[in-house]
């Protein structure tokens, strides 16, 4: 997997659109996706996301997908593009990475899809079941 930091002004090529939300403390906001068939990374912990709708930008749909599942209306930063290849969990294609800052109660957001929602401290992350494509792109995060 790679991943290229693109200008704020260029809209990122991808199939799908990705939030990583940090707080202050340097943590990231990971959903904890349902554990069931049909689904993208089905029982994995991932950043908020999906895929936008015919014709709608991918800023605009990363904006919409945190809003509709979680409530959180943000500031959001075009920051990388990383590449997810994994028929067995219905992942293909590339994800169009944005960052937030936002520094809240995790388990108070009202949760629309999936399990729940959990800052976790990069530490914490290789004891966590985490697609390759969302260590990519903290990696990239972290080294910025």
């Amino acid at each position: 997997m790679t991943g290229t930091a693109p200008s704020p002004q260029r809209t990122t090529p991808g199939t799908g659109t990705s939030a990583l939300i940090t707080n202050s403390q340097g943590e990231y906001l990971l959903h904890l996706r349902d554990n069931i068939e049909g689904i993208c990374w089905p029982g994995y912990w991932a950043p908020i996301g999906g895929r936008p709708e015919p014709g709608e930008p991918l800023a605009d749909a990363i904006a919409r997908e945190l809003k509709e599942e979680t409530g959180l209306t943000i500031p959001l930063t075009a920051f990388t593009t990383v590449h997810q290849d994994n028929a067995e969990h219905l992942g293909k294609g590339t994800i169009a990475v944005y960052t937030g800052h936002w520094d809240g109660d995790a388990h108070a957001l009202p949760l629309t899809e999936g399990v729940m929602l959990h800052w976790f401290p990069v530490s914490v992350l290789p004891r966590l079941r985490v697609p390759p494509w969302c260590r990519e792109a903290i990696r990239i995060h972290q080294a910025a």
